[in-house]
């Protein structure tokens, strides 16, 4: 066996607490930083998308008026042509009542000519009847 020595290490010696009290400020300094820029990061990304949502909505509010104006423009055409419509109805049917009228006037007056013509065939010269 051959002999080899190993260099002796030295023993750690116990941390004292005030190399733990700055460990722990150093680890807990360390955890804080990386947790806010990931934080921060996360945030400022959230902001960004909210400042670019509230762009593109108020971009569709804008066009949503828009569209809305040229809908009551044409709500209000349309509401025109059913108007006329309505009217042109109406003045047929008026026009309607006004032949049923006639139609009505004309049937009495061939009435009353049919009762005229039978009294003058049955009455007799001299004013007798037979």
């Amino acid at each position: 066996m051959s002999s080899t020595t190993l260099p002796i290490q030295p023993t750690p010696q116990s941390p004292t607490p005030q190399q733990t009290a700055e460990a722990r400020a150093a680890f807990s300094a360390s955890l804080l930083s990386a947790g806010t820029s990931t934080v921060q990061s996360d945030l400022q990304a959230r902001a960004s998308d909210l400042h670019a949502n509230s762009a593109a909505i108020d971009k569709q509010e804008q066009e949503l008026l828009k569209q809305t104006k040229n809908l009551s423009k044409e709500s209000d055409k349309w509401q025109k042509v059913v108007d006329d419509g309505a009217r042109g109805v109406k003045e047929t049917g008026d026009v309607q009542n006004w032949a049923e009228m006639l139609e009505r006037d004309l049937c009495v007056l061939e009435d009353t000519m049919a009762m005229v013509d039978e009294d003058e065939r049955g009455a007799v010269p001299n004013g007798r009847q037979t």
